[in-house]
C-alpha cells in the first residue's frame, strides 16, 4: 500500500462544474436519446479523465493523469506531513479565520495520518481569497479501500518518497 498526494487551486466557479468532476456513467445514453444528452455524455466522457478538477469522490483521483500526482509515499506519516506542509503554505490565504488556526490544522494532519494508516483516503477543501478554492487529497493506492479496482496512476516508488513541488495557480 502507498499514498498519492493531489493539490488543486482555482476559481470557485470552475470547481463548481460538477459534471466534469464525476466519471461518466459506464453506459452511454441509449439509442434515440436527445442529441444534446448524447453530446453532453461525450463531452464529459472525454473531459473527466484529463480535467485537473478534483473528482467528487476522492478515490477517482486515481483515474486522473499521473502528472497531477504531487507526491507518492509508502508511509502514511510522510503523506500526512506533506498535507501539513501544504496546509501551512496556504493557511495565510484561507478566507475564514477559523481555518487559519494552527491547532486546528495540526488536528487535521493528525487525523489524516490516522485515516491513512487505516487505509482510508483524506480530502480537505478550503475557500481562499478572490473567491478561489483549494482542494488537497491523499489517496491510498494498491488497493484503494473505497474502490479496489482503480489502477495506480504511477509506478510504485521504492525507498524514498518522490515528490514534486506544488504549483500555485
Amino acid at each position: 500500500m502507498h499514498h498519492h498526494g493531489y493539490l488543486w487551486t482555482g476559481p470557485k466557479q470552475r470547481f463548481d462544474q460538477e459534471a466534469l468532476r464525476r466519471p461518466p456513467h459506464p453506459e452511454s445514453p441509449p439509442a434515440g436519446s436527445r442529441p444534446e444528452a448524447i453530446q453532453r455524455y461525450r463531452e464529459v466522457a472525454a473531459a473527466f479523465p484529463t480535467a485537473d478538477l478534483p473528482p467528487l469522490e476522492t478515490a477517482y483521483w486515481l483515474l486522473k493523469p499521473r502528472s497531477l500526482v504531487r507526491g507518492t509515499w509508502e508511509e502514511p506519516k510522510e503523506a500526512a506531513t506533506w498535507l501539513g506542509e501544504r496546509l501551512a503554505e496556504y493557511a495565510p490565504h484561507f478566507s475564514a479565520d477559523r481555518d487559519r488556526d494552527c491547532s486546528r490544522l495540526g488536528r487535521l494532519v493528525d487525523d489524516a495520518a490516522g485515516q491513512l494508516r487505516a487505509g482510508a483516503d483524506v480530502s480537505y477543501g478550503f475557500y481562499l481569497e478572490r473567491p478561489s478554492y483549494l482542494s488537497l487529497a491523499v489517496v491510498t493506492c494498491s488497493p484503494n479501500r473505497a474502490n479496489a479496482g482503480l489502477p495506480c496512476p504511477t509506478a510504485r516508488v521504492s525507498g524514498a518518497a518522490r515528490t514534486t513541488s506544488p504549483s500555485r495557480e
